[in-house]
């Protein structure tokens, strides 16, 4: 199997920079730690599990509302997902690909909140689309999110 290389925290914080310039936005301080938080952690974070890890790891006061709008901010350039079972957030973990992906999907441990991202395939997207739309609904979102126990939780 193909494993991404390994990217240290600066690294993929230097690449979303990067990102956010070419797309004509940018990456302030006060984003850049709240992504920080999200990339150091193992786990889902919530705004205000965020705005502690600012205040106590990075001696950095942050409101929870205005984390919130960071967040925000993040998602809406792709550099975060919400996860809507959790109710929590999670870094992006394609930030530092230069490639597309396919859609993707997250597993989350209801035991310890932490998420793997993994890709399904596009196929099978459009063949669960198919299968909602013969009855007459429709996706609300692409995002599917798999209730599961990772390997230190259910052992």
């Amino acid at each position: 199997m193909n494993q991404d290389p390994v990217f240290s925290t600066s690294e993929i914080l230097d690449r979303a920079e990067n990102y956010c310039k070419s797309r004509g936005t940018r990456l302030t301080d006060k984003r850049k730690k709240v992504l920080k938080g999200l990339v150091d952690s193992k786990k889902a974070m919530s705004a205000y599990e965020l705005a502690d890890y600012c205040r106590d790891e990075l001696d950095f006061q942050l409101p929870p509302m205005s984390v919130y709008r960071i967040l925000d901010f993040l998602e809406s350039e792709h550099l975060v997902h919400r996860l809507d079972l959790a109710k929590k957030y999670v870094a992006c973990s394609h930030i530092t690909c230069d490639h597309q992906h396919e859609q993707p999907q997250f597993l989350i441990c209801k035991g310890c909140y932490r998420v793997r991202e993994i890709s399904i395939k596009r196929g099978l997207m459009n063949s669960l689309n198919e299968s909602v739309a013969k009855v007459g609904f429709s996706l609300a979102s692409q995002q599917l999110e798999f209730d599961c126990l990772c390997g230190d939780c259910s052992g």
